[in-house]
């Protein structure tokens, strides 16, 4: 998986203009108290298709990636209108009769990249309009935009933050992906990152929060992992209300290796995810083996 990651960062220091750098995206409460009764006296928001409540009852399947370059992942394969139509044909393989499919594009929404950037952070931001497009496309198929993060040399609660104007939508989510989470002195594509829970506990209670105030439907917070000390002290992850982690079993191989990662990484205590790659998969596993996997994975994505 990293291989081809590494071959994209390439491509990425070239074209990271494209994407944009924004120095921060969303701003402080503000408001009288009347606006506050006012917003308390309305509907609370819920999630497309109805409800709060993503996990348990929703089956959440997603794409991954980036408009950048196609080695990102599927996601950023042609148009965000033509990529919800492929993610709404693989939901569909996953329709079971206990629970809903959930759609979800799961979009890399601060890039890890080799360029340290004129701050530093070895990361680009993508740029508001592109984040509205992609979630305007989620939006015509009722799916969730799950913002994912490759924080660079950044940290994971910084730029969870400055997705605070997109993260303040019922139907966006967040995902860390620890691989990409540098210490000092370490240049993605070159190192292979971690994350303690400390950290991503810090991430989970500030969205929690964000979800109180907003009166908001539950996010998840997906979190990557292909190896087990790629999440540190991870019996120690909190589950604040309104906000579900979800471990994700990641990296590629055949079907066997793949059973086999899950056997080693997935848990009982948190929901599981797991991870298909299109190509680099090696026989890609049809989604009832997927389903057959126990525990059985409440989210499912696809690279």
């Amino acid at each position: 998986m990293a291989h081809r990651r590494r071959n994209a960062l390439a491509v990425l220091a070239a074209v990271a203009f494209l994407a944009g750098v924004v120095t921060g995206a969303g701003g402080g409460d503000s408001g009288s108290g009347d606006d506050t009764a006012e917003a308390d006296a309305q509907p609370a928001p819920e999630l497309p298709g109805g409800g709060r409540k993503i996990i348990p009852g929703r089956h959440v399947v997603a794409l991954y990636g980036a408009p950048q370059d196609k080695e990102l992942g599927a996601l950023g394969i042609g148009t965000p209108d033509s990529a919800a139509r492929r993610l709404q044909r693989q939901a569909r393989a996953y329709r079971l009769r206990s629970t809903r499919e959930l759609p979800a594009m799961e979009l890399i929404a601060t890039i890890a990249n080799r360029d340290a950037g004129d701050d530093g952070r070895y990361r680009t931001r993508l740029d508001d309009a592109v984040i509205g497009r992609y979630l305007k496309a989620a939006r015509k198929i009722d799916a969730i935009l799950v913002l994912d993060i490759q924080p660079g040399r950044s940290d994971f609660l910084t730029e969870a933050k400055a997705l605070r104007r997109w993260l303040a939508e019922p139907d966006v989510s967040l995902a860390l992906d620890p691989e990409w989470r540098m210490e000092e002195g370490q240049i993605p594509g070159q190192a292979i990152g971690s994350v303690g829970a400390q950290e991503v506990n810090s991430v989970s209670r500030w969205l929690s929060g964000e979800v109180r105030r907003g009166r908001l439907p539950q996010k998840l917070l997906v979190i990557h992992q292909f190896t087990r000390d790629m999440v540190r002290d991870r019996d120690a992850l909190e589950r604040p209300p309104g906000v579900m982690p979800v471990l994700n079993v990641d990296g590629f191989g055949d079907q066997a290796q793949k059973q086999a990662k899950y056997r080693e990484l997935s848990q009982r205590r948190l929901p599981n995810g797991f991870k298909l790659f299109y190509k680099e998969d090696r026989g890609l596993m049809a989604p009832r083996a997927v389903e057959a996997l126990r525990p059985r994975p409440q989210f499912v994505v696809y690279e």
